[in-house]
């Protein structure tokens, strides 16, 4: 099977949608800035690992996307798909479980034997970090099966130019690792260029060896990988030999030799990037992004940002990912789309929530600040 490389990307005329994401949505239950465990009042998004792409791509640069995800029908399944609608994203391929309990495949009752997954994220304050509960062991996601999705319909009938799945959602269940295979699969026959960004959870999947098994197995099938040194390490089994603690630019020396060994295990990768997070606390951090084009085996190295205050550390991967893709998407070249990519990455830490509902033009002045060196202007 021939593995779509970036340059490779379909016209937009061909397809219905510019991306479609994979994954798990989840309500997102935020306590501002009080610990969850004390909190009397929550902010509510949606978010997702993968899914938070697919927000990006259609809100920040305006173009066509859509989920493919699993909810149960009710109340917080519907406010689910309502913030996704607020993005511009299309919920049309969502696969909706009814709560009749009627035997049919999608189905379950109303006492929550499935239910809509719940997350309580706390952004963090200073040396208090950031901290997650999960409440997503039954979620409908997690029942999908190999030929529940009509791949066929989405890649071929209707046409898409990139897809993107994760480390989240792969190692969900049994089945969710099937599933995201042949995702992958479809994706390529159609002529897809498909994105994955490893995400490497233990509150998901504390087995390393599993995951590994199972990103090990989607490799072959990407054109582009997100990962970080962590993430290649405990994801993949790619070790980096740096420390905690040191600068962007050791930490480049010892990543880029890392992604030349992925890069040579996984020929079919055209694209290997990752953000890079240097935390001074939880609200203080500097930032960077890099994009490796394996064929030239050449480095793009976005703008460094140094001690940048930050609102909300939740969903700067995700960002990058978009960024990037929009990018890609738009025909720009890859020095611009590690660019957007940064850009993006760092302006979502400045507000609540997992995406960033900010503006392309927004994300264009990022990037003319970062270079630039300047600071903040008031827009008045």
């Amino acid at each position: 099977m021939s593995i779509v490389r970036f340059h490779e990307i379909k016209p937009a005329e061909a397809c219905r949608y510019d991306g479609v994401s994979l994954g798990e949505v989840m309500l997102r239950l935020d306590p501002g800035d009080t610990p969850t465990a004390r909190a009397n009042t929550l902010r509510v998004f949606q978010g997702g690992g993968e899914t938070n792409v697919a927000c990006g791509l259609a809100y920040t640069f305006g173009l066509r996307s859509a989920i493919v995800t699993a909810l149960v029908d009710d109340v917080v399944g519907l406010n689910i798909r309502n913030q996704l609608r607020q993005a511009g994203v299309d919920t049309e391929p969502i696969i909706w479980f009814n709560t009749r309990q009627d035997g049919s495949p999608f189905s379950t009752d109303q006492k929550g034997t499935l239910m809509n997954g719940i997350n309580f994220t706390y952004n963090g304050k200073g040396v208090l970090p950031s901290h997650t509960c999960y409440y997503r062991a039954h979620t409908p996601i997690r029942e999908l099966k190999p030929g529940d999705i009509d791949w066929a319909r989405l890649f071929g009938t209707l046409g898409v130019r990139v897809f993107n799945t994760g480390g989240i959602f792969s190692v969900l269940s049994p089945t969710s690792a099937e599933v995201a295979l042949e995702a992958v699969q479809q994706a390529n026959a159609h002529g897809v260029f498909v994105a994955a960004d490893l995400n490497y959870r233990s509150k998901v999947e504390p087995d390393k060896a599993r995951a590994r098994t199972i990103n090990q197995q989607l490799a072959p099938y990407l054109g582009m990988l997100v990962g970080n040194d962590s993430d290649l390490a405990d994801a993949l089994g790619y070790e980096t030999a740096s420390t905690k603690g040191e600068t962007f630019e050791t930490w480049l020396s010892a990543y880029q030799e890392t992604v030349r060994r992925v890069a040579r295990d996984f020929p079919n990768l055209s694209l290997i990037g990752t953000q890079w997070r240097g935390a001074t606390n939880a609200d203080t951090i500097s930032w960077g992004a890099v994009l490796f084009d394996t064929a030239a085996d050449a480095m793009h190295v976005a703008t460094v940002r140094r001690d940048v205050p930050i609102l909300d550390r939740t969903g700067g991967g995700d960002s990058f990912t978009s960024g990037v893709l929009a990018a890609l998407l738009k025909g720009h070249t890859l020095d611009t789309a590690v660019e957007w990519g940064a850009a993006h990455g760092i302006l979502v830490q400045e507000i609540p929530g997992d995406i960033t509902m900010v503006t392309e033009r927004d994300v264009l002045a990022e990037v003319k600040r970062a270079q630039a060196g300047g600071g903040v202007k008031a827009s008045r």
